[in-house]
């Protein structure tokens, strides 16, 4: 029986439940868990989520009598593909994430395995500390986690490894033993002696576990061995750190612990170091014809002698097919890659000479960015390499080879044979990643759908994995072996060091239960692709889209403080099938058949997804889950009955234009017919309903037969939310022309652009709606007359969901010849045409559109207001009501918590005076109904009318 066919309930989840655990063994989170950010995929038998290390232990427990794997998960961000596994996968994020004890004095923080890296700084940064090692994955990796890989990230020449920065470490081994620093305590107020005790276990005199003791000896058997061939450079990661347990390392059993990738001990609670953070830094960026070039430069920046009380924190390598994905991103010196070398200190002077006398000595183009700003985000471009290099070459990248390391020295010779190997193979490749430290990322173009492109992902592994051992490499530099380089660690170590691991690992974990085919015995890295299994099922022709997601999980993540709007429902619930992440990988398993698109799991995993774009803009891989969530919708219900929201909320534009504005708002003022129109549509009962403007936009407009011949300066299209319930909007546009002295003219016809039937799968009428209105406003857009629209989330349909969904060449014209206001008021300024007004000691809060942020582009507004004069505060994230979804049955409370995180706050705080701002209906009805705020359109704000 296959893992995907197993029976809904094993003996082991029943076990579970019955000590009482929070367990999940559903298809759902099967699926959900079936993949981290590997190649990989294998479907867990149950999903646990401890409270506390006693629940961790009931799990050993239950592992044991069950003889069923132990996977230790972390965020699942893993690229090795060590955090899956066919038995019980424990998931720390949702309990076990506290902090113990921080202690500024010592410089040490105590932590729960589940702890988010980011969480961690915020603790320790108001002591003037941090956690040195940063991965790129920081804002959602886990301690836990990067103590699994030995987790290194930029600013490893600083701050060194994760083993580095351990402490110590209270772990649990496979038979349930407590071991840790003795008299050291812990979460309960124990010392680790005291826990044995209360558990049953022995206390030895000197060490605590007599498996210790066996462990030492098997070290002492092997002095030589271990000398030779472990920790014989900084990132050799691969293998088990066995470097730490030699006596003149203090035989370090919690550092060789790091890297085991929870194949040996769980860990319960970590205590880690920390480090003063430096108050200045400075990046040097430096430019080179290759990458091969820049890492021929990095001997002479680790070489260059740094005056003053500075050192040298990073030497990031960059490729160009990276940055060209990134718009907006800071101007960088000629070149073809480069190196961001950073320097940090105690003076800000010192520390920008540093970086200038790196630069003059390497002697390459270069420039120095001191700007903090700046320097975020250069920093956020490299944060995102991974997920922007699956995406750079022309056909989509993958992990696999992905992080292996050489000695700094060798780095240049080694890029070349690399890349030539590439060729020599037919794949192609953007490397990037820790120069300083010899380690490169590369997502290579692995064909891995065919079996034809299977057997070259084979045959090139292999090769490269003996490329790296020519030149004294490690198949790993911080990610760690797991299922997709273990099997490659007979190509860097002797048969005598291989069989010296599977001892320790036997004297550990003899039954092999803690994470079983990761680094002893380990399986084929063939074997489990999850691009391995064809396309299937009416939603086939969605593979390849619903694959961008690799799972580096930057939607698990608080993305708002930048702006980000991915993804608001996780941040609501912090459950993985809410984010864009966990609805991914459903839906892989829907297009390659392994999930019936009519399975339950499918429609929870949906149902929370608010459409709202954040993913499109944000994800790295380019995601685009409101548009799978479309076309889900419109198969699932061809030819059936659909909600009854779809009938009124999802063709609200329709009936709108057929109600009698003022009649219509008379009925709806009397609560029992409101009720009434409530249930019908299917709208919380505790949701208002909009109001109609008296008058529609469009009745603004000149009829045809008295139009004048010349056309005006700019045409104002109405949609119909601002049409018929927003048509004040429009107004203000009307009187800031009028006062500018700019004709302007509303568009007499009617043009939908579908967004409402789109949302909710009606895609069919959609296109209909679509290619009505292109026929529509074609004309306009051909006359070379500007148009410009006022509803974000209508000009955001028009210019991505209409030439997806019809496939004409005016459609395309049409969607790029629509502009915000936003964008027509800045070349008007540009044009010395308008002037903007004094908008000096006004406090602004502004919520940009979803749609707005993510599809248009907020730039352009924002720098109207700054350069008016206004003190803006730009939230990031979703207002919660995100057109039909806030107001639906069954959507209120995540709508509400959605609002709570970042909009709601924000308004309370402001200030008597404050401008709240936010040009979407939707933004615009939630503000009203649940902060009782009337938020004013940029257009209002700018023609006075407040």
């Amino acid at each position: 029986m296959t893992a995907d066919a197993r029976p809904a309930t094993t003996g082991a989840a029943a076990a579970l439940r019955q000590a009482g655990l929070e367990v999940d063994d559903s298809r759902l989170a099967r699926s959900l868990y079936a993949s981290d950010a590997s190649l990989y995929r294998i479907p867990p038998q149950v999903v646990v989520f401890p409270r506390d290390s006693d629940d961790v232990l009931a799990v050993l427990a239950v592992a044991r009598e069950f003889e069923s794997s132990l996977t230790m998960r972390g965020a699942g961000t893993s690229i090795a593909g060590n955090a899956i596994g066919p038995g019980i996968v424990v998931d720390c994020t949702r309990h076990l994430n506290k902090l113990i004890r921080i202690d500024p004095d010592a410089r040490t923080a105590t932590v729960q395995p589940g702890i988010v890296h980011a969480a961690l700084q915020k603790h320790a940064a108001p002591h003037g500390l941090r956690f040195g090692p940063d991965p790129s994955t920081h804002t959602r990796c886990t301690i836990g986690g990067m103590i699994g890989n030995n987790a290194c990230g930029s600013r490893a020449l600083g701050y060194g490894r994760t083993a580095d920065n351990v402490v110590g470490l209270k772990v649990a081994l496979a038979d349930g033993e407590i071991v840790g620093p003795r008299g050291a305590k812990h979460g309960l107020g124990f010392s680790v002696e005291e826990e044995r005790r209360l558990r049953g276990f022995p206390v030895e005199q000197g060490l605590a576990s007599p498996l210790l003791a066996d462990l030492n000896k098997l070290v002492d058997e092997n002095l030589g061995l271990i000398r030779t061939e472990f920790g014989t450079f900084g990132r050799q990661v691969s293998g088990y750190s066995l470097e730490h347990l030699l006596p003149e390392n203090d035989r370090n059993f919690e550092r060789f612990l790091v890297g085991s990738e929870g194949t040996l001990a769980v860990v319960l609670e970590a205590t880690v170091r920390l480090v003063a953070d430096a108050p200045h830094r400075a990046l040097a960026l430096l430019g080179f014809a290759s990458m091969a070039d820049a890492a021929d430069a990095v001997p002479i920046v680790l070489g260059t002698r740094l005056d003053g009380d500075v050192e040298l924190t990073a030497c990031e390598g960059l490729d160009q097919r990276i940055t060209d994905l990134v718009p907006g991103a800071p101007p960088l010196p000629e070149g073809r890659g480069w190196l961001f070398v950073e320097v940090a200190g105690a003076v800000a002077a010192e520390v920008e000479a540093a970086a200038s006398r790196i630069a003059l000595t390497v002697g390459a183009p270069s420039r120095i960015a001191t700007d903090l700003r700046e320097q975020a985000a250069l920093w956020r471009i490299r944060e995102d390499g991974a997920g922007l290099a699956a995406r750079s070459l022309s056909r989509p990248a993958h992990s696999g080879w992905e992080d292996a390391a050489v000695p700094p020295a060798r780095l240049g010779d080694y890029l070349r044979e690399f890349e030539a190997l590439l060729t020599e193979h037919g794949l192609d490749t953007v490397p990037y990643g820790h120069f300083g430290d010899g380690c490169v990322h590369a997502r290579i173009d692995f064909e891995l759908t065919e079996a034809d492109g299977r057997a070259v992902f084979r045959r090139f592994t292999e090769d490269a994995a003996d490329l790296v051992a020519r030149h004294g490499g490690s198949m790993s530099g911080e990610h760690g072996d797991g299922r997709a380089r273990s099997e490659l660690l007979g190509r860097m170590y002797s048969p005598a060091a291989m069989s010296l691991m599977a001892a320790v690992k036997h004297v550990l974990d003899p039954r092999n239960v803690l994470n079983p085919g990761n680094l002893v015995d380990p399986e084929p890295f063939d074997a489990s692709l999850r691009l391995a299994a064809p396309p299937a099922g009416p939603l086939a022709e969605l593979f390849g889209e619903a694959h961008r997601c690799t799972g580096v999980g930057k939607c698990v993540a608080d993305n708002t403080s930048n702006g980000g709007v991915m993804c608001p429902s996780y941040l609501a619930t912090r459950n993985e099938k809410d984010s864009t992440r966990g609805r991914s990988r459903v839906l892989q398993d829907v297009v390659t058949g392994k999930l019936p698109l009519h399975d339950p799991a499918v429609g929870e995993a949906l149902d929370l997804c608010l459409s709202c774009k954040g993913c499109a803009h944000d994800c790295p891989t380019g995601v685009d889950m409101a548009t799978y969530k479309s076309e889900v919708l419109h198969h699932q219900y061809a030819g059936k009955r659909r909600p009854r929201s779809h009938y009124t909320l999802g063709r609200l534009p329709k009936w709108a234009s057929m109600a009698p504005a003022g009649l219509a708002n008379r009925m709806l003022k009397v609560p029992a017919l409101a009720r009434l129109a409530k249930q019908t549509a299917g709208i919380d009962q505790r949701r208002s309903l909009p109001t109609f403007s008296p008058r529609r936009l469009r009745s603004f407009a000149q009829p045809a037969r008295v139009r004048p011949a010349a056309t005006p300066d700019v045409w104002i299209w109405a949609d119909s939310f601002t049409d018929h319930f927003y048509s004040e909007t429009g107004q203000a546009a009307l009187a800031l022309f009028e006062a500018a002295g700019i004709e302007a003219k509303v568009i007499p016809e009617r043009a939908c652009c579908a967004l409402t039937w789109v949302t909710t799968g009606q895609l069919d009428h959609a296109r209909k709606i679509i290619s009505a209105s292109v026929h529509t406003l074609y004309p306009y857009v051909a006359s070379g007359t500007p148009i410009i629209g006022l509803e974000p989330s209508c000009l955001a349909a028009l210019r991505t969901d209409a030439p997806a969904l019809v496939k004409e060449p005016r459609v395309a014209e049409v969607a790029a010849g629509v502009q915000t206001l936003g964008e027509y008021l800045t070349t008007l300024v540009a044009d010395g045409r308008w002037s903007l007004p004094d908008l000096t000691g006004t406090e602004i809060v502004v919520q940009p559109h979803c749609h707005h942020a993510s599809v248009l582009g907020f730039g352009p507004d924002l720098a109207l207001l700054e350069g008016a004069g206004a003190s803006v505060k730009r939230l990031g994230g979703c207002c919660g009501l995100a057109g039909n979804f806030g107001v639906e049955l069954g959507h209120y409370e995540t709508s509400v918590a959605v609002a709570e995180q970042s909009l709601l706050p924000a308004v309370r705080a402001a200030g008597p005076d404050t401008v709240i701002l936010a040009d979407g209906m939707s933004c615009r009805v939630q503000l009203a109904d649940l902060a009782g705020v009337r938020a004013l359109h940029l257009a209002e704000l700018l023609a006075g009318r407040r």
